[in-house]
């Protein structure tokens, strides 16, 4: 399994909305994250920063979630509440894994 991290960020005010839509994922939207080989997702928050950590099969797994239909339409709803960079893509940064431990806990 491949550990990746990223950070977004926020339109000023867009944390309620992005939570409500997060709660209430679509069922099609999980089934097509499985198929892409994404086997976890959690995303933390400190207003307006987020951070989102998964674990996925292969390098390749977010960028079919990225193409795929459906992650298209929520894109459309999740867009008015993210921030974007000077290149229109939405303003996030992969973060590198420095440490990790496991215990038997």
């Amino acid at each position: 399994m491949i550990r990746k991290a990223f950070m977004m960020r926020l339109q000023p005010g867009g944390l309620a909305m992005y939570k409500k839509y997060h709660d209430e994922v679509w069922p099609e939207l999980v089934a097509e994250i499985e198929r892409q080989g994404i086997a976890k997702i959690t995303i933390f928050e400190n207003d307006p920063i987020l951070f989102m950590y998964s674990e996925i099969n292969d390098l390749e797994s977010w960028n079919r979630l990225w193409h795929s239909e459906i992650h298209e339409k929520w894109g459309e709803i999740m867009n008015p509440y993210m921030e974007f960079n000077s290149e229109g893509l939405v303003d996030a940064k992969e973060v590198r894994e420095i440490f990790h431990l496991q215990t038997k806990a």
